[in-house]
């Protein structure tokens, strides 16, 4: 058995264009753009990266980009005061604080100083409350993006055993509240967990998210399963290489023998977190503009 490669990027660029699409109909109904805010606080080389990514995929999708580049030691309270501006900003739908922020600041102050309705990361505590009640609220883009891709590879999760490996707010908990949801029958593995091979072994679905290089074998998997492998690790350079390899959290080598169908790294997982952020911001502006959000989103 080959596993079927599923194809991040490809449904990503998918995704995007319908944004797009429905971005333009937004704005004439609207008579406004969609806009996402986006601040970076200090100069982190791959933060920066990422906020120069975002500000062309929103541009790209026909939306505004409103970008706020602050020095690294700005207060915390002259950045609070900053997402209190863009929360009574009409023209902003919806706001990222990028992370992490630089050490004198509460990353938890911050995020709960965004409105709700305008956090389109997902992180505010009362749209994780949203989700593990099962009220429409944001859900955090990787792992929601983790859903698109499953539900477009099985169609109904119904009764399927899912095992998510990691248990951070920002992937491992709300992937399973929405594996739940889709009426999965879930399991929440981790650091702690005991025998994790076998664990992961009855799994119809496998979800990877620690952030550890190639951890979960072939020999971990159950035949026909599908694999979601969130992680992005780089390994050490080999000899004569500058820069080593990314792979993700799963031994793609050997797991593709196994696996029905698995995301590949890079190209899987990655593409989509940026796609559903624009989702994000489309579905908070429809909202915030008071005009029912297309079904399509």
């Amino acid at each position: 058995m080959t596993a079927e490669r599923i194809d991040g990027k490809a449904f990503a660029a998918l995704l995007r264009e319908r944004v797009g699409a429905l971005a333009a109909q937004f704005e004439t109904k609207a008579g406004r753009k969609a806009g996402l805010a986006v601040v970076l606080v200090g100069e982190d080389p791959a933060s920066q990266v990422y906020v120069r990514s975002k500000h062309k995929a929103t541009v790209a999708a026909g939306m505004e980009s409103f970008e706020h580049r602050l020095p690294a030691d700005t207060s915390e309270p002259d950045l609070l005061a900053l997402v209190e501006q863009l929360n009574s900003d009409d023209a902003v739908d919806g706001i990222l604080v990028q992370l992490p922020l630089p050490e004198h600041l509460d990353d938890q102050a911050v995020i709960a100083s965004i409105s709700p309705d305008k956090d389109v990361d997902g992180f505010h505590v009362t749209n994780a409350g949203r989700l593990a009640v099962g009220q429409s609220g944001f859900v955090p883009c990787t792992p929601l993006g983790c859903m698109m891709l499953l539900t477009d590879r099985l169609g109904d999760l119904s009764g399927l055993e899912a095992v998510v490996i990691g248990r951070s707010n920002i992937v491992g908990k709300p992937m399973a509240q929405l594996l739940l949801g889709a009426n999965a029958t879930v399991t929440i593995a981790h650091s702690r967990t005991k025998d994790l091979p076998s664990v992961v072994k009855r799994a119809d679905i496998v979800v990877a998210a620690v952030g550890r290089a190639e951890m979960v074998k072939a020999e971990w998997l159950k035949d026909g399963a599908t694999v979601i492998d969130v992680g992005i690790n780089r390994l050490p350079p080999a000899e004569g290489e500058q820069k080593g390899r990314l792979v993700g959290d799963v031994d793609y080598a050997g797991a593709e023998g196994v696996a029905a169908a698995i995301t590949p790294v890079p190209g899987g997982v990655g593409p989509m977190t940026i796609a559903v952020l624009l989702r994000n911001t489309l579905v908070a502006a429809y909202r915030n503009a008071g005009l029912d959000v297309p079904e399509t989103l």
